[in-house]
């Protein structure tokens, strides 16, 4: 997959990985769009700011249609709550299911008309295991997975090829409290359009990550 040219959508592009995986396409010539609930929040040379909120339908409808050359999406946007009661496991699964479901939905026929492109789902290590105290966040990954492959099923016959990423503790604001090994943003992106370019369906971004799919089998 050549990148130079190419039209991709960044979800929560403001930040974080978001923020590199944009940064990181421009370097490569890419045409790129940030997303991001308050686009004045996205100021990085060469990236267009789009407003997108993932939970709104409206929103990433109106995206849809003014970006019609997108080729390739990045569904980066996520929340960590954190909290345990059912409002805020309402709150993740909004941003990190339904959020995916809705961009993808909406952006499908697009990639199907420019010729297949690609999906690439930013998902977790707890897609594979869950922790009490990240219950709603896990069970958010692990269902976005499920949906990563039902997803690159449905979307096989026009060539779209679909990524779903697995990484351990990443070096952001997100994880900054966290103890333990961390990837760096510029390594998992370095990783994932390597991915997209050999054309992988999963990235596996750690030691840790992979030790842990590896172990799913027994």
């Amino acid at each position: 997959m050549d990148f130079n040219g190419a039209a991709v959508l960044v979800t929560g592009a403001n930040r974080g990985l978001g923020r590199a995986f944009a940064q990181e396409f421009v370097k490569r010539g890419a045409k790129v769009y940030g997303g991001a609930r308050n686009p004045a929040s996205v100021v990085d040379e060469g990236v267009v700011p789009v407003q997108l909120d993932v939970t709104d339908d409206a929103q990433v409808e109106a995206a849809a249609k003014e970006l019609g050359d997108v080729s390739i999406v990045i569904n980066n946007a996520g929340v960590l709550v954190g909290s345990q009661d059912v409002d805020s496991l309402k709150a993740e699964f909004e941003v990190n299911f339904f959020g995916v479901v809705r961009t993808t939905d909406a952006f499908a026929p697009i990639l199907k008309a420019n010729g297949g492109g690609a999906i690439v789902n930013v998902l977790s290590i707890l897609s594979f295991v869950g922790r009490p105290a990240w219950r709603g966040y896990a069970a958010t990954k692990a269902a976005a997975w499920s949906l990563t492959k039902s997803t690159r099923e449905a979307l096989r016959e026009q060539g779209t090829q679909v990524v779903a990423v697995h990484s351990g503790f990443i070096d952001t604001d997100m994880a900054a409290g966290q103890d333990g090994p961390k990837i760096t943003t510029e390594d998992l992106v370095s990783q994932v359009l390597r991915a997209l370019e050999n054309g992988d369906e999963e990235v596996l971004a750690d030691d840790r990550t992979r030790a842990v799919k590896a172990s799913l089998a027994s």
